[in-house]
């Protein structure tokens, strides 16, 4: 079964499943459910055509999933960038963006990768 562009696993519950859809998180899904009265703990297989089709006319009308959110929130990140508000400069800098501490954290966002010591003792060479 294909949800909004993604391919939804057949043997889990339908209440898991939907949770694939980019956007589609856990309280999402269950307003979805609730909307097209449909078990949670119903198998995607077990599903009616009718049923499917239901769910996938829901999620397609009337919420921002896969590319079209992927889009948004480029051009949301990109716009902040443009006006070189505080949170654009982090993402332009590459940084963390929502107030994680720097100093300690996020070396590998810094390039500060440290590599593992290697103990002091040298190998004898035979010559």
């Amino acid at each position: 079964m294909r949800i909004a562009g993604t391919n939804i696993p057949k043997e889990k519950k339908i209440g898991v499943s939907l949770n694939y859809v980019y956007g589609i998180g856990q309280t999402l899904t269950n307003k979805i459910l609730e909307k097209a009265k449909i078990d949670w703990n119903i198998r995607v297989k077990d599903l009616t055509p009718a049923q499917e089709d239901l769910l996938r006319d829901i999620v397609e009308k009337e919420y921002t999933t896969e590319g079209n959110l992927r889009r948004e929130v480029m051009f949301n990140i990109k716009r902040l960038k443009d006006i070189k508000s505080y949170i654009g400069l982090r993402h332009m800098k590459h940084l963390p963006v929502r107030g994680q501490r720097t100093k300690t954290n996020s070396r590998t966002v810094r390039g500060n990768v440290r590599k593992t010591a290697v103990s002091g003792k040298k190998k004898e060479t035979k010559t």
